[in-house]
């Protein structure tokens, strides 16, 4: 496990302004499919929750991530190496996944919370009621998978209040752990450190597949 002092990476980037021709699919997105001349491939299917689109003859297209001119550039690259002739596709995402965050651990009512755009750490916590009047307001993880590999950011909140350092962004998939938790145990065994309260501290470490 790498540590360092520094920043979390941020995810992917996500325009929650962009329209839906330009939005990145997500997994669990609803996405209408269209080819033209082909009503049995004119469908309605959703996004796996590996972020995988199964499509008749087209087979699984890794979508999560693609526009949907992206998507039917694909599907039209794989239909035409079947019987489709010239094939025609258009897709439209109908129905948007869900987007979460996760706060648990020490805090007034810990679950899973739907976000519009990014967050901070403290506007998280205060999704859930704001942290307990026994949590210790110097552990609290941050925990974020980019490009396969897991990150956790250990923060100090009384920093963050006192101006120490930034109120860290907070984005959709990310788990926030406030306090004294097995995952805090965990790290603190590996690497043998606390949070610091005038920087925070970033862990590397490979996601097993």
């Amino acid at each position: 496990m790498d540590v360092a002092v520094g920043t979390l990476p941020a995810p992917q980037a996500v325009d929650f302004m962009a329209e839906p021709t330009t939005q990145a699919v997500r997994p669990l997105d609803v996405i209408e499919v269209s080819v033209f001349g082909v009503e049995d491939l004119s469908l309605t299917v959703q996004v796996g929750a590996d972020g995988v689109l199964d499509y008749p003859l087209a087979g699984e297209v890794p979508a999560a991530g693609m526009t949907t001119t992206q998507v039917s550039a694909e599907l039209e690259d794989r239909l035409r190496s079947t019987y489709v002739r010239n094939p025609d596709v258009t897709s439209r995402i109908i129905e948007r996944a869900e987007q979460l965050i996760t706060v648990g651990g020490q805090i007034e009512r810990p679950g899973r919370f739907p976000v519009e755009a990014p967050v901070t750490l403290l506007e998280a916590l205060a999704l859930g009621g704001g942290i307990t009047p026994e949590a210790n307001r110097r552990e609290l993880l941050i925990f974020r998978e980019v490009d396969g590999e897991r990150y956790i950011g250990i923060y100090n909140v009384s920093g963050i209040q006192r101006g120490n350092y930034p109120d860290p962004m907070v984005y959709p998939n990310d788990i926030v752990m406030v306090g004294e938790n097995e995952a805090l145990a965990r790290v603190q065994r590996v690497v043998g450190i606390v949070s610091s309260i005038t920087s925070p501290l970033i862990l590397l470490e490979r996601v097993l597949r």
